[in-house]
């Protein structure tokens, strides 16, 4: 019988919205219509930044920073070639689920969510089961609760062979 060690990482990032009224905000790799978009060097899709991060606290390999600064640099600022450069660096690490938490005071996520967890579930290659997502205004208790932008955290579980 194949034993297993059980990992967890969690994985944080932040944006504040962004000033050019025509930037999309992208959530999860899925456009949100109507919404300004977040500033960043990327398409700041705070989503896809903090499940890069969760990946890299499991591979220990850093992926946002001098990595993905360098493919802004080359033109690549999808935030999906982040996840998918993070992904490449698991070895043997096998993911089972993803669990994330949005606060923000906008946008309204609930009608996004089943479509954003389908993205990461694809991108991932996870089952639609194995993607959680739950989102909270904050209350007004924070600059993201103000709706300054938006915060995400994500919990990445794995397992390691033996």
């Amino acid at each position: 019988m194949q034993e297993y060690i059980y990992l967890q990482s969690i994985g944080q990032d932040s944006h504040r919205f962004s000033d050019d009224m025509k930037r999309p905000l992208l959530l999860g790799g899925i456009v949100i219509p109507d919404e300004i978009g977040l500033a960043g060097n990327s398409d700041a899709d705070v989503i896809l930044h903090a499940l890069t991060n969760a990946l890299s606290g499991l591979s220990t390999v850093v992926i946002l920073g001098p990595v993905t600064d360098e493919m802004c640099r080359n033109g690549i600022t999808d935030s999906r070639e982040y996840v998918r450069k993070a992904l490449s660096t698991l070895g043997d690490i096998e993911l089972l689920h993803l669990s994330f938490t949005v606060e923000g005071k906008k946008p309204k996520l609930y009608p996004y969510l089943s479509e954003i967890r389908s993205s990461i579930a694809e991108l991932t290659g996870l089952s639609l089961e194995s993607v959680a997502i739950t989102a909270t205004s904050g209350e007004d208790l924070t600059a993201f609760g103000r709706g300054e932008g938006i915060q995400v955290f994500c919990l990445a579980s794995a397992r390691y062979p033996l």
